[in-house]
């Protein structure tokens, strides 16, 4: 059971202002014998209830009730809610007042805090692992070096299924297992089968509202060959109800499958889940709606954001229920088809070159991501980390309604170059090479 965002008067951690309130929520909890624990914007009522034995309830038992009266709570809600059934949880969203009140906070003059939800993390990226280590062999390793292991995510490479992507997520049961073993693993000395690993925090993707989630009719497919074609995901996707499939969008190694209704996305989804196609046994879950043109911007310092598809894809672990991946925050770019790609904020400054100050020859390729602020040269330093070739840029023109020349470039990776895939070209045209080239490099790290 889960609620539309409720204030909280009196502050966050309290349960509400007012003795009579407050008996009447203790005189419930007495009653059902349920617990009542408040965190991370959320209160949680049961979950499991008293003498619950087995596992949660399987997916599709969770309901979503929004526009409830914000001075409305348990006491009242669950007497009513109880009448449909036993109730295995109910989770009431809070809103954190003292963001509103706190966050831009001048608490000096021209000194302004910042005040967000804080993120009870406990994923971490581990990078440059060997690509033919399984996930039991990765599970097994993590296990050896670090404490508190519940899971980790590996996903096969694009090109080749039998290996994995160089990198994986690992989960640990809790924020401060997670913070420990990324103090044992972040000094760059430990290895990993003779391997220095790179550690960072993983990037939690952004939640969206359930309500908006009750919404969706696209999926996301992921674990796709690269050489499966749209027309064969639309024509797999057809066959448990001939005619529910709108359009696919396909891009690289997973695609969007867009839905005339709703109901038939989510019969789609329970049914072709973990079923093989081309050879790949494909994962399916509801694409998150996301607004690209703020992460663009954000991203990349307010420049042009590439015409695709305004939805993505979070491969979910979610073969059962929903676990943010993230990437590691330390490298912007998409890893596995699931966050827009950007480099951070640049520090754009010049300094004096003084005399006697000593010049050391580098390659850029030694630099970090965060040095970058340029797409195109970003695109250059992806490729050479996964080591590909270089990308290719093709420039193509047209002519506008008033005579001005259009341009677009058309990107070839070579290294992933497979018929038509391989090439990526934005929708958009440009009136400058410079501009065309770097849409271009946008769009191309926005597919990989």
């Amino acid at each position: 059971m889960h609620e539309e965002n409720k204030a909280a008067p009196n502050g966050c951690g309290k349960i509400r202002g007012g003795t009579q309130n407050e008996a009447a929520l203790l005189a419930l909890m007495e009653k059902t014998g349920y617990s009542m624990v408040q965190e991370n914007g959320q209160r949680k009522f049961g979950g499991p209830p008293p003498g619950w034995e087995g596992p949660p309830p399987p997916r599709g038992c969770e309901v979503f009730v929004g526009k409830i009266p914000r001075d409305m709570y348990e006491d009242e809600l669950v007497p009513v809610f109880e009448r449909a059934g036993k109730i295995y949880e109910f989770r009431l969203m809070m809103e954190f007042s003292a963001i509103k009140i706190l966050n831009n906070y001048e608490i000096r003059p021209g000194k302004f805090i910042g005040v967000c939800v804080s993120l009870d993390n406990c994923r971490l990226f581990i990078g440059a692992i060997p690509k033919e280590k399984k996930k039991e062999e990765i599970l097994n390793e993590m296990k050896k070096v670090t404490e508190g292991v519940v899971d980790v995510i590996v996903y096969p490479n694009a090109t080749d299924k039998t290996k994995n992507r160089g990198f994986a997520f690992v989960e640990y049961e809790s924020h401060r297992a997670a913070a420990m073993a990324r103090r044992r693993l972040i000094p760059g000395t430990f290895q990993l089968w003779g391997h220095t690993i790179q550690v960072d925090w993983a990037d939690p993707e952004k939640e969206v509202d359930e309500e908006t989630m009750q919404r969706v009719k696209v999926l996301y497919v992921r674990n796709l060959m690269i050489s499966t074609t749209e027309d064969t995901i639309k024509a797999e996707f057809n066959k448990f109800k001939p005619g529910v499939v709108e359009r696919v969008k396909k891009l690289r190694d997973y695609a969007f499958v867009h839905f005339f209704h709703r109901d038939d996305a989510i019969a789609a989804m329970s049914a072709m889940n973990g079923k093989c196609i081309d050879g790949a046994s494909i994962e399916v879950t509801l694409a998150k709606p996301v607004n690209k043109e703020g992460t663009w911007k954000q991203h990349f310092n307010g420049q042009i954001s590439p015409g695709s598809e305004n939805l993505l894809g979070f491969p979910n672990k979610e073969d059962g229920h929903q676990k943010s991946l993230g990437k590691p925050a330390s490298l912007p770019v998409r890893l596995n088809g699931q966050h827009s790609p950007g480099p951070p904020e640049v520090e754009r400054c010049t300094y004096s070159f003084f005399p006697g100050m000593k010049l050391t020859p580098i390659s850029m390729y030694s630099l970090k991501p965060s040095h970058f602020s340029s797409a195109a040269m970003h695109l250059d330093y992806f490729c050479n980390k996964n080591n590909w070739a270089p990308p290719e840029y093709y420039l193509y023109s047209t002519t506008s309604q008033d005579g001005k020349i259009l341009l677009v470039y058309k990107v070839l990776i070579p290294s992933i170059a497979d018929g038509s895939q391989g090439y990526f070209m934005p929708d958009k045209l440009c009136t400058t090479v410079e501009g065309a080239k770097e849409l271009a490099a946008q769009f191309t790290l926005l597919h990989l």
